[in-house]
């Protein structure tokens, strides 16, 4: 079973209910003020520290998406690269891409210009997603990697070179694509950190996808009462491939953008969260506080 029917399915039983909720506590914090200062400053900054997504909604981007891709040429077997920090965008701009019968290509936000290019043109990219964060680094190599269009921006302040992620799904249709997948399309390139020199590319079908659901799900012993709080990249096979188990049992999971203590404190204890997967720095950063 292709990984895309196991999101359309919770769509279609569970729409209803959250599955996905961003917090930047960051955020909260900097806009955090006292009634002396209420008057001083914009009483609506720009921005939300936490934001919700449902199953449906979830699977109606990702068809949005999908639609955009192929009406934009982009067909079976060809790849897309996302560039983004963990969002709320994030796991439907990936399962968009697979939804054409494409195949994703995540980055690691740490690459340079430099790495960046050699990883999209290693992996034959014909189309980027990225966002705020990697404007400079894009812009830099804009000129060298013509061959790799369109270049979709997602998020606000939209520079003059890429196309506007947001508009441009709003516009499409939320129906699924007529595209037929089996468990032996690809489905994803990852990249290694390159530790010992350029990154290395590794192939990922769909049946290795949905392996990695019911390892993850039997691993946590997850059921549809868990939360999951999601803190490394999801880039990384590692945070993905956990959160698969939560898309296996139409469970809730939680990005948290932040590694602080207290913020990990907080989310886990308001948001009722289950189930965490913590480094051993962010552990000891914990036990320390």
């Amino acid at each position: 079973m292709p990984i895309t029917e196991i999101l359309a399915r919770n769509a279609e039983l569970y729409g209803s209910e959250i599955c996905l909720t961003e917090i930047n506590l960051d955020l909260q914090e900097s806009h955090h003020i006292t009634w002396l200062e209420y008057e001083l400053i914009e009483n609506n900054p720009a921005g939300e520290y936490r934001r919700d997504m449902t199953w449906r909604v979830f699977d109606e981007k990702a068809n949005r998406l999908a639609n955009l891709l192929l009406k934009r040429g982009i067909k079976k077997g060809d790849k897309v690269a996302i560039l983004l920090m963990n969002c709320l965008e994030w796991l439907p701009i990936y399962f968009g891409i697979l939804k054409t019968g494409a195949i994703a290509v995540p980055l690691n936000f740490r690459y340079t210009a430099e790495e960046i290019k050699y990883c999209l043109e290693l992996s034959e990219t014909r189309a980027l997603i990225f966002g705020p964060e990697f404007i400079g680094r894009i812009e830099s190599i804009y000129n060298q990697i013509a061959n790799i269009r369109p270049l979709f921006y997602a998020g606000e302040n939209r520079p003059s070179f890429a196309e506007n992620y947001d508009r441009l799904t709003a516009n499409c249709s939320s129906e699924a694509p007529a595209i037929k997948l089996t468990d032996e399309d690809n489905a994803v390139i990852y990249f290694s950190s390159g530790t010992t020199g350029f990154p290395k590319a590794i192939l990922h079908t769909h049946q290795s996808l949905m392996s990695a659901c019911y390892t993850e799900q039997n691993h946590h012993r997850q059921t549809r009462e868990d939360n999951f709080l999601c803190i490394p990249p999801l880039y990384h096979t590692g945070a993905k491939m956990h959160w698969f188990g939560s898309l296996l049992a139409g469970s809730k999971a939680v990005l948290l953008r932040g590694v602080k203590p207290e913020w990990i404190i907080k989310t886990v204890s308001e948001e009722k969260i289950t189930i965490v997967w913590l480094l051993v720095p962010w552990a000891q950063d914990i036990l320390d506080a």
